[in-house]
């Protein structure tokens, strides 16, 4: 098999393990700033992102299943407009961009999203209404260029003070409506069975290890693996 595709096969997995072990932690670290370099690495900017796009959308399914009742609906409002009418903005500025460069970008975006969840901003004037507008805009653009939109929304989510419960399923909730309207920006790519089915696994085992394993050991590890494909990613584009 194609070292890549195993590589791939490998993120995919830790991906969903990232999204099970963090389910209880407001931080915006799951599933696509783990697997999105490796899926990139293996199918390119574009299919890549679309792909990484649909399986985030399937690992936010089943944590909202049994959350979806403690969903912030005029906070996730608050920061879903801005992003969804930033994604087809973003969508068409980046539509002619060559491939090597949209690759750098995620990448980026996946270092960007590491350094910030790192270094945990705390910043009060963050949750105001400029700043939902940043944060939406932001996650907007990180979405559709890597496929990880998830970390300006997280820091967010972190200084707004919501209870640990309802900032997690708010978050899903956030996650799953900005991954269908980008999925339908850039245009869907159905995963092969082995991605749907690594995401299964790596969420199985995720479940069961996640009351065997701190949350800071999972946090440092998910963002120590994101961070070097996020690197691999610019590196070898460039």
């Amino acid at each position: 098999m194609d070292p890549l595709a195993v590589l791939a096969v490998a993120g995919v997995a830790a991906g969903g393990l990232a999204q099970s072990v963090l389910a209880q932690s407001v931080t915006g670290l799951g599933f696509a700033l783990v697997a999105a370099p490796a899926l990139i690495a293996l199918l390119g900017p574009t299919e890549g992102v679309a792909v990484v796009v649909l399986l985030g959308i399937l690992a936010s399914v089943v944590p909202l299943l049994g959350q979806w009742r403690q969903v912030r609906v005029h906070d996730g409002g608050t920061l879903l407009v801005p992003t969804l009418l930033a994604t087809p903005v973003v969508g068409a500025l980046v539509a002619g961009v060559d491939t090597a460069s949209l690759a750098v970008g995620a990448g980026v975006a996946v270092l960007v999203g590491v350094v910030a969840l790192w270094r945990g901003l705390r910043w009060a004037r963050l949750v105001s209404i400029p700043g939902a507008i940043g944060t939406g805009v932001a996650s907007a653009v990180m979405n559709v260029i890597g496929g990880v939109g998830g970390p300006p929304v997280g820091l967010y989510a972190a200084n707004a003070g919501w209870p640990p419960v309802q900032a997690r399923a708010t978050l899903q909730g956030f996650f799953l409506i900005q991954g269908l309207v980008t999925m339908l920006v850039i245009g869907p790519v159905l995963p092969d069975l082995w991605q749907v089915g690594a995401l299964l696994l790596g969420t199985l085992t995720g479940t069961w290890l996640a009351p065997r394993i701190s949350e800071p050991a999972a946090r440092a590890a998910v963002l120590g693996v994101a961070g070097f494909g996020g690197l691999a990613l610019v590196l070898g584009n460039l």
